[in-house]
């Protein structure tokens, strides 16, 4: 078989897929399988391919913006063999038929050492900063792989791009043949580059690990006649089995070389591969956790499609395909962005460690919606979408019900940034709530579907969640929200703050944008409204002004909107240091010299998202 492999201008940036014979495939950015999204040169439909009788041939589509480069020559149309590449834009593409087969002839070891999955994690790395950049991949890697084939492809160029001296990686997986035997099964594998002799993991080192249930490492004599791989000089290489009963038998097999040959007949040390195996661990247990979660969904897919207790309550009495049927209705959206998540991997020797605390983190957000009553929309990265007012409308409105859910998660967040030592400590959130007409419903096929809403109202709340990192404030309220707060909502549950006027990027209609704020005296201290400050962060994790200051703020805002920038300028500074949320309108009056523009409106323009 023929592999097409696909690099870009960053190691993370490649994929090895397979070329189906005699089948036409996209190659672009949005081309499912054969996608490079990584590059702005492609188009998102460029070329066609056709794997046919030793040949791979290439027609550029007339959607297409940049030429493609074969021989150095602009082609757009041409035939390409293994060994051969092409290049689009930043990223080279070339056709291999190099192969992979498990081999029971290596050599022994000239050294053999097992290692556990506690020990393994007892570790400190000994260069934390150079894991950092392969480690912000892992939440990429968790949601963007949509099947297993998409996830084994990205977690064995993730060993790759993580382990500096591997030369080659793959997932094998030892399961029953046809014979009745267990054999070993290549699932995926990758190497840094194209070579003349096949691939040849170790068959004795692969069912060794999986037999012992932890990592074991292989070093050869860098000396010794008979070869690691047949024309390569491959001189280590270790095992890590993938545990539970989703990946019975599976495993995740990384080989290279050491050096230089300097190092005569020395062996290298099991020292010098305790950061890969560590880090080759991490990778297992993430494989591991998404496929236990992944045939839950599968054997409950039948009962429970939805993990929402109100879609699911909404389901069992009445019939589904009416309840979850797209539809228009009155909803309140929250979209919440995680943050502080690269700053904490400078600071984490401890990668699974981590890895627990961003999963709580998030985890605190979809709790409060799903205990709210309100439906978990969507996961984007680091971020979280929930809504409330589908399927059923309940008792609570959904304004208050959504105010409600942020407010508790802010709370949390709060008491876990006094605790030094909590998992949450370190992380804040930015939230945008907005309120209006959308469609929600079941969206999807038979095998798989998700429960979900769009509209506009879901864009203006994820603006609003962006606008919270300009606006220096952790809450942000569109002005349906807004409104029903101030009418609805005693100052014993919750306030508002009105913030400034704005026209959101890429929307025409401004709005006034206002601030969710929890009771006055909620977690304050002796002094004054100040809340608690996080030692290890430059600006406060959280501020909960009096009631007095939002007054004083609010006046200054009306001054600001009626041109009385002077005025509204010495009432902002009559407010506490600690309130950032006055660092947007001084700078901006500051910005223009504290005199208005011309044809002055009141409102603000926000040129990006």
């Amino acid at each position: 078989m023929t592999d097409l492999i696909a690099q870009g201008e960053k190691k993370l940036q490649r994929w090895r897929r397979r070329l189906p014979d005699g089948q036409t495939v996209v190659l672009g950015r949005g081309c499912g399988e054969f996608s490079a999204d990584w590059d702005d040169r492609i188009s998102r439909r460029h070329a066609e391919l056709c794997w046919q009788r030793g040949r791979l041939k290439v027609s550029q589509l007339p959607s297409a913006r940049n030429p493609i480069f074969a021989d150095g020559t602009e082609k757009t149309h041409f035939e390409v063999r293994p060994g051969e590449q092409f290049v689009i834009g930043q990223t080279r593409f070339v056709v291999t038929d190099d192969k992979i087969h498990v081999s029971l002839d290596l050599p022994q070891p000239a050294h053999e050492q097992a290692f556990s999955a506690d020990f393994l994690q007892q570790l400190q790395f000994r260069n934390s900063r150079a894991r950092i950049d392969v480690l912000a991949r892992l939440p990429e890697v968790i949601s963007g792989a949509t099947s297993d084939r998409e996830l084994f492809v990205r977690l064995v160029n993730l060993l790759l791009s993580g382990i500096a001296g591997a030369d080659a990686a793959a997932l094998v997986q030892v399961a029953p043949s046809s014979s009745g035997e267990n054999e070993v099964e290549v699932l995926h594998w990758d190497r840094h580059a194209t070579a003349e002799s096949d691939f040849a993991p170790s068959e004795r080192l692969i069912r060794k690990a999986i037999e012992r249930r932890e990592s074991v490492l292989h070093i050869w004599s860098a000396g010794s006649e008979s070869a690691f791989t047949a024309g390569e000089n491959v001189d280590w290489a270790f095992c890590t089995p993938v545990l539970g009963e989703a990946c019975c038998g599976w495993a995740l097999y990384v080989a290279g070389r050491s050096g230089g040959s300097e190092q005569g007949d020395t062996p290298t040390g099991e020292a010098d591969h305790q950061d890969d195996l560590k880090f080759t661990e991490v990778a297992a247990q993430t494989l591991q956790s998404i496929r236990q979660v992944r045939q839950l969904q599968n054997r409950q897919a039948s009962l429970r499609q939805f993990f929402s207790p109100v879609v699911m309550a909404a389901v069992a009495s009445e019939d589904p395909d009416v309840v979850l049927a797209p539809r228009e209705a009155d909803v309140s959206v929250l979209f919440c962005d995680l943050r502080g998540f690269a700053r904490e991997s400078e600071r984490s020797s401890d990668l699974l460690e981590l890895l627990n605390r961003v999963s709580r983190a998030l985890g605190v957000t979809t709790r409060h919606i799903l205990e709210r009553g309100g439906v978990v929309g969507d996961f984007q990265g680091d971020a979280v979408m929930g809504f409330w007012g589908w399927p059923l409308a309940g008792d609570e409105d959904t304004s208050e019900a959504a105010c409600r859910a942020t407010l508790e998660i802010r709370a949390e967040l709060q008491r876990a940034a006094r605790q030094k030592d909590d998992l949450l400590s370190g992380f804040r959130m930015g939230i945008g709530i907005a309120t209006g007409r959308a469609v929600a419903g079941k969206i999807g096929t038979v095998d798989q579907v998700k429960v979900t809403v769009f509209g506009p109202v879901v864009n203006l709340a994820s603006r609003l969640e962006s606008m919270t990192k300009v606006l220096c404030v952790p809450i942000l309220l569109d002005e349906t929200t807004a409104d029903h707060v101030a009418a609805s909502c005693p100052p014993t549950l919750a306030r508002r703050r009105r913030l400034a006027r704005v026209r959101p990027a890429g929307l025409e209609t401004p709005l006034t944008v206002s601030e969710l704020l929890p009771p006055s005296n909620t977690g304050a201290p002796s002094k004054g409204n100040r809340s608690h400050f996080s030692k290890t962060t430059p600006e406060p994790l959280f501020y909960i002004p009096s009631d007095a200051d939002v007054e004083r703020y609010e006046a200054a805002l009306d001054a600001f909107l009626a041109g009385r920038w002077d005025d509204a300028f010495d009432r902002l500074h009559q407010l506490p240091t600690e309130d950032r949320a006055k660092d947007f309108l001084t700078g901006f009056i500051a910005q223009h010299n504290r005199l208005p523009p011309a044809n002055w409106d009141g409102v603000i323009t926000f040129d990006s998202k």
